[in-house]
């Protein structure tokens, strides 16, 4: 079975700049299927009994973890069925075909989509490979941070896009077994601020309403076992519009040359619009995928000038 890749960590002298830090982008858009979310689904998948697999594979998905399960069940040849919402991208959809799984758009968001596939794995007795409320889904992620933390041995805070809470649970615990002091910051939409909310005392309910263009991190409530991780492991959490992740987005593509989905942009947008205190630091981003939907790109650009029309992102020097 192939491996994940060890992504590049890289600096950006131009993201240096604007925020007075020096700024490590970990580039997991350039992992295999686009995104982080490979790592928790083969470490999930490689960890599963004979009998398990026989079961096949049944998972929800906004579109990321989808293209995970479906690469890691086709290497164990084993059957996958994937629920995602109707309007999950169709470079999503279309890539997770691509690996041999059986596709079911159903419901509006996520949260529709993972009641769908419940029902499917209680019909069908297949095993669930849940998207980020499992302990060898968030330790899969986790491996990021192992990576990061050699890369550049000094870092002082990793910022991590949050939607259930798996990659940042992941990260926190492996960044504080290893160095303590490490600062964990999440970050999450203003259109699905689920995590956000209960993390800063404003409510621990479910959210009725979401929408964002950040669709990976697009997640009603935080997870059950997630959530007490970030309670304990997590510094702090901030949000960012979707306006601002636009910037972020259109900043990536004219300053780095590189794409990057709304999701893999929020921990760029909380630096480059001021949500993160603090000046002079080593911190660690991460760009958890570029899985765009090409024909968004427009709008993006539109939000962005929205959020900035006296700095348009080209005449940055």
């Amino acid at each position: 079975m192939h491996d994940v890749h060890r992504t590049p960590l890289k600096q950006s002298k131009t993201l240096n700049r604007l925020t007075g830090r020096q700024v490590y982008l970990k580039m997991e858009n350039l992992q295999r299927t686009g995104s982080f979310k490979l790592r928790g689904a083969l470490n999930k998948i490689c960890s599963l009994t004979e009998e398990e697999a026989e079961r096949g594979i049944v998972c929800a998905s906004a579109g990321n973890h989808a293209q995970g399960v479906a690469l890691a069940a086709s290497e164990r040849s084993i059957t996958a069925k994937i629920f995602m919402p109707k309007k999950t991208p169709q470079a999503k959809v279309d890539a997770t075909k691509s690996y041999g799984a059986k596709i079911k758009l159903i419901g509006e968001t996520y949260q529709e989509a993972f009641m769908a596939a419940s029902e499917d794995m209680l019909a069908n007795g297949s095993t669930f490979v849940h998207a980020f409320d499992d302990e060898k889904v968030m330790a899969g992620q986790g491996t990021i941070a192992l990576e990061m933390m050699q890369q550049c041995p000094d870092l002082d805070t990793i910022i991590v896009p949050v939607g259930g809470g798996g990659l940042i649970s992941g990260i926190a615990v492996a960044a504080k077994t290893f160095h303590p002091h490490l600062k964990v910051i999440g970050v999450q939409s203003t259109g699905a601020p689920a995590t956000y909310n209960q993390f800063t005392g404003k409510n621990t309910g479910y959210l009725n309403q979401v929408k964002s263009i950040a669709d990976g991190i697009v997640v009603k409530k935080p997870g059950k076992h997630t959530y007490p991780i970030i309670e304990q492991f997590v510094d702090e959490m901030v949000m960012v519009s979707d306006e601002e992740i636009a910037y972020a987005i259109m900043f990536m593509l004219e300053r780095e040359k590189t794409l990057v989905e709304g999701a893999g942009a929020v921990a760029v947008a909380s630096l480059l619009c001021n949500k993160i205190s603090g000046k002079g630091e080593k911190v660690g981003c991460i760009v958890s995928g570029g899985n765009v939907d090409l024909s968004k790109l427009d709008h993006y650009r539109k939000l962005s000038h929205r959020y900035n029309d006296d700095r348009p992102l080209t005449s940055m020097s």
